[in-house]
């Protein structure tokens, strides 16, 4: 004890002093510097809940009535922009670049728009000053020759009506008004040969705003019909998510990398005009991402996994030495630390020291990321959640319901789900018996109900009345399963039909029905992940053929060591693999590698239903290790 004592309190050197001094002031520098924690806005452990007829609302609600708007001033797409004209103050709108050039900003206001869509059509635009006075006016129409004038007000169009009245100006045809005006002055100009247009038509809610097109995996695709409040609605929902936590200003930017005609890309633009802020666009080709984002330093990133899983491998292969592995590991441990806590930032020492490069190529200023239109692993999320030092969230939804359904909570950081459903609508399970799901077991069919949900396909009422029922439920053909706190996991696929890594879709019973066609083949169960890159393949042989197909490879003896020959699963998979390239089936389309089973498939033993169809989540409960092991011994 004592000679403890006279360790604690016998003078230190000079060096060690002032290293504990050093280390004492990092620590409180650390302490203060922190950031304030992101506060959940709802209990985590209760992130949804159940309201009658057994759907589920989000816990943001606090009641049943669901938003169809955010801004009193935002119910149409073109309210939207409206309203992100004046909050941005006519500010920077949409940005492009050129190579190796910065970014160049067309702004809200539409006179830009009017005319750069003249440009696009090779069309002359010529500046009128109502500074100039009439004389000046009507003598640059003619010189000119202009026959369509673009004016904000109906005074002004009333001007260039009397000189049209007075003969003076004949070659005017057309006058395009910004502002509304009455019947009178377009009777006026009817009068005297010009047409007078309203370039702004405001429309209601209700009306059609978007036609998409899903990309289905067979047949023709759908069209999906969505209104402004569809989407409308959604944007709204996303910004009642975070408005506690990222507030969206006029001063953030995001990045447009994904494809117009994706509704994810299409809800984070109407989420960015409302609140007047901007939108750059790629370059269009994704090798020069990486540059883009440097220059045009974005604020908001929408993201898919496969985007994430490329940032992952990156960081991954960059800490090839034990010394560095090392560093890196201890560096997400710490970060996950204060995340736990709620602590997201850029400025640690761990980002000064391990992650301040990756961050540095994405422009170093991203504080929120949305990833959807695919699951991500959870050990890739919660890896970049560490390494990128901004808030990612997690969406889950499809065209039909305008993009999301369920977004991830502020301050839960947890992974292996999607988040609770949206303010924008409500979500209830299906039993689907033939897969043994059960609402009553918190599994079924998600289906959603909300002013989200789309009106139905362009000129298909067999195929709308598929998706939606009588009630107004939009039936997803996902599986989904209600955690213990009011969080949606999606377990499975009604249809059978699944994405893969890349995002490829894979209809199995399709590959079944020609792999079937092999002669050694009985049975054949296609699997694929959508963390997996590659199918595989569980295969029944036929024991009468089985035989004399071993025998032509020089292999004898049971049906069971038969099976069991290295040379004869070869041989079997090169033939699948051969059918299937005869039937044109793509190269993803192709199983990798397979497990030869030996007992039949069968209604008695629970993976077959009556009518013979394969019990998909059966078979792959009772090919659990087998799968793994095919996947764990090819390497990706």
């Amino acid at each position: 004890m004592i000679w403890i004592l006279q360790v604690l309190f016998s003078p230190l050197p000079t060096p060690a002093l002032i290293s504990l001094i050093v280390f004492g002031a990092c620590i409180f520098l650390w302490v203060i510097s922190r950031p304030k924690p992101v506060l959940p806005p709802v209990d985590l452990n209760k992130q949804s809940v159940g309201i009658e007829g057994g759907a589920r609302r989000g816990a943001l609600l606090t009641d049943n009535n669901l938003l169809s708007y955010y801004f009193e001033d935002g119910k149409t797409l073109y309210e939207v922009f409206q309203r992100g004209l004046h909050a941005s103050g006519n500010g920077s709108c949409l940005g492009y670049r050129k190579p190796n050039q910065p970014y160049q900003w067309l702004t809200y206001k539409q006179w830009i728009i009017s005319e750069y869509a003249c440009y696009t059509y090779s069309m002359v635009a010529v500046p009128l000053y109502d500074t100039l006075g009439p004389e000046a006016i009507v003598y640059i129409v003619n010189k000119a020759d202009i026959s369509i004038v673009i004016c904000d007000k109906p005074e002004k169009a009333q001007t260039l009506l009397e000189n049209c009245e007075q003969e003076k100006t004949p070659c005017l045809k057309i006058i395009i008004l910004m502002d509304l005006f009455d019947k009178e002055l377009k009777d006026r100009g009817a009068k005297v040969g010009v047409e007078m247009l309203a370039l702004q038509e405001p429309p209601k809610p209700e009306d059609l705003c978007i036609v998409c097109f899903t990309s289905g995996t067979t047949g023709n695709p759908k069209g999906a019909m969505l209104t402004h409040q569809n989407v409308v609605a959604n944007a709204a929902a996303f910004l009642r998510s975070t408005e506690n936590t990222v507030e969206c200003t006029s001063s953030d930017i995001t990045m447009s990398y994904l494809p117009l005609a994706h509704m994810f890309e299409r809800v984070v633009q109407t989420v960015v005009y409302s609140c007047g802020a901007k939108v750059g666009f790629f370059q269009g080709d994704i090798k020069l991402l990486t540059d883009d984002m440097k220059t045009l330093r974005p604020t908001l990133f929408p993201v898919v996994p496969r985007l994430l899983n490329r940032i992952y491998d990156k960081i991954q292969s960059g800490a090839k030495s034990p010394v560095k592995r090392c560093l890196l590991n201890f560096a997400v441990i710490m970060k996950m630390a204060e995340i736990k806590q709620g602590i997201i930032r850029n400025d640690s020492i761990w980002d000064r020291l391990v992650f301040k490069k990756v961050q540095a190529t994405m422009g170093g200023r991203v504080r929120i990321m949305v990833t959807g239109a695919a699951p991500i692993s959870p050990s890739v999320l919660t890896f970049l959640r560490a390494a990128l030092g901004c808030q990612i969230f997690e969406a889950y939804g499809q065209t039909e319901c305008s993009a999301g359904c369920t977004f991830s909570m502020p301050g839960d950081w947890t992974t292996g789900h999607v988040g609770a459903p949206l303010a924008c609508n409500i979500i209830k399970l299906d039993d689907v018996e033939e897969m043994n799901y059960f609402s009553s077991n918190n599994e079924g069919e998600v289906c959603i109900k909300g002013p989200n949900v789309f009106k139905g396909y362009l000129k298909d009422p067999e195929k709308t009345a598929e998706a939606i029922d009588k009630d107004g439920w939009l039936h997803t053909g996902d599986i989904g399963k209600w955690l213990p706190n009011g969080t949606l996991k999606i377990i499975d696929r009604k249809k059978n039909i699944f994405k893969l890594a890349q995002g490829e879709y894979i209809a199995p019973e399709k590959i079944e029905n020609v792999y079937i066609r092999s002669a050694p083949v009985a049975q054949v169960f296609v699997h694929g992940e959508s963390l997996r890159s590659f199918l595989i393949g569980i295969v029944v042989p036929d024991p009468e053929t089985l035989p004399e197909f071993a025998a032509k490879l020089g292999v004898k003896g049971s049906y069971e060591d038969v099976c069991k020959n290295p040379a004869v699963k070869t041989a079997i998979l090169e033939d699948m693999v051969r059918l299937g390239r005869e039937a044109g089936l793509k190269s993803f389309e192709q199983v990798k590698d397979l497990y030869i089973h030996t007992e039949m498939f069968s209604v008695e033993n629970g993976l077959l239903t009556p009518t013979l169809k394969a019990k998909r989540a059966e078979l792959v409960k009772l090919f659990q290790k087998q799968i793994e092991s095919l996947y764990s011994s090819m390497q990706e």
